[in-house]
């Protein structure tokens, strides 16, 4: 089995995984000044099982907390179930003050 290998288009403001060479799926964001929010996660239905959610999730949220410029507003409901799975990545998410 592959890995799953994922990037960041810019392009079109998403995080792709690919697996063997196909695009597996995606995760669709905006850039604000201080955040990137998640809004939208796809996997192609013949590639689910393998992971690629995950990778993605994994992968984007890597990239965001080495560049350290934004926290992450996770409405897409794959992403915030995912952040609750894996606690060491809740320090991401975005608290709004009065919270």
């Amino acid at each position: 089995m592959s890995d799953v290998v994922v990037t960041d288009n810019p392009e079109k403001s998403r995080y792709e995984a690919f697996l063997d060479g196909e695009l597996a799926g995606f995760a669709e964001y905006e850039l604000h000044t201080s955040s990137i929010v998640f809004t939208h996660t796809e996997v192609d239905p013949a590639f689910e099982g393998h992971g690629v959610g995950s990778a993605i999730a994994r992968a984007s949220l890597d990239e965001v907390r080495a560049k350290g410029e934004r926290d992450v507003v996770p409405v897409c409901p794959f992403y915030k179930s995912w952040i609750e799975k894996h606690p060491d990545y809740a320090d991401l998410v975005h608290h709004h003050q009065g919270d």
